[in-house]
């Protein structure tokens, strides 16, 4: 068929697919890490993007350039915001929609066809999967403050921080895409630090300030401990997932 490209933000969401699929090569060079690899007779395109909009847009510029795929996986964890979804549940994005400062507007890009055949597949080989509509944000938002600003009839809202960007970048280039998430933070989770705790203006995580504001805040240890152990249980989930999905989306 072609080169399939995958594409997620943090290695806690590419370690595990890595580590299921055949060995996987580094190319060196460039801005963002990728990978290449085969999964049945198709070749595999992975970039790591690292987190936020800007990064993602230009990491989907990237993985086309490298690769020119055929078809675009964007994958990682997301936050349920609105109860129903638990820790480890899959989803396939069946819209993409962007939070900004407009409020919640639809987007374009996410191929709802090709999305409704891989859920049926992933019903089929995963044990289960939602059919989801995912909600990209520059920032962290309150899923208790989202909750009352959702569309009407938006059905299991998951939250991102760079499907909306993959999607629109894929779609000015005529490229379909998918989107699966794995559910690392259930609706009544709300994080007790911001992003910008962590990270520096190219949205990357830096130890130093991940230390100083744990020293500034200690009481977030226990949540950081628990979102540890829920990555680790959605990215296993993950990984199956997104295997399953590069198979059929190599099968055309």
């Amino acid at each position: 068929m072609g080169t399939i490209g995958l594409i997620a933000a943090m290695p806690d969401e590419i370690r595990p697919f890595l580590r299921l699929a055949s060995p996987a090569a580094r190319l060196h060079g460039g801005r963002f890490p990728i990978w290449r690899l085969r999964v049945g007779n198709d070749d595999i395109v992975l970039v790591e993007s690292g987190m936020g909009i800007d990064r993602a847009t230009a990491a989907t510029d990237a993985l086309v350039a490298a690769a020119s795929p055929v078809a675009i996986l964007s994958f990682g964890f997301g936050g349920a915001a609105l109860p129903g979804l638990k820790v480890g549940d899959l989803a396939v994005g069946m819209t993409s929609w962007f939070a900004g400062t407009e409020g919640i507007v639809l987007r374009r890009g996410i191929d709802r066809n090709l999305a409704e055949k891989l859920a049926e597949e992933l019903n089929r080989i995963c044990n289960g999967v939602t059919r989801g509509e995912i909600i990209t944000s520059a920032r962290i938002l309150k899923k208790g403050d989202l909750a009352h600003s959702l569309p009407n009839g938006i059905s299991s809202p998951i939250l991102d921080m760079e499907t909306a960007a993959v999607a629109e970048a894929a779609h000015r280039r005529g490229i379909p895409i998918v989107a699966l998430r794995a559910i690392s933070d259930d609706a009544e989770e709300e994080l007790s630090f911001s992003l910008d705790e962590f990270t520096d203006d190219d949205m990357a995580i830096r130890p130093r300030k991940v230390l100083a504001t744990i020293a500034r805040k200690p009481w977030i240890i226990p949540q950081l401990l628990r979102l540890a152990r829920n990555s680790r249980i959605a990215g296993k989930r993950l990984a199956q997932g997104v295997l399953a999905t590069a198979e059929f989306l190599s099968r055309g």
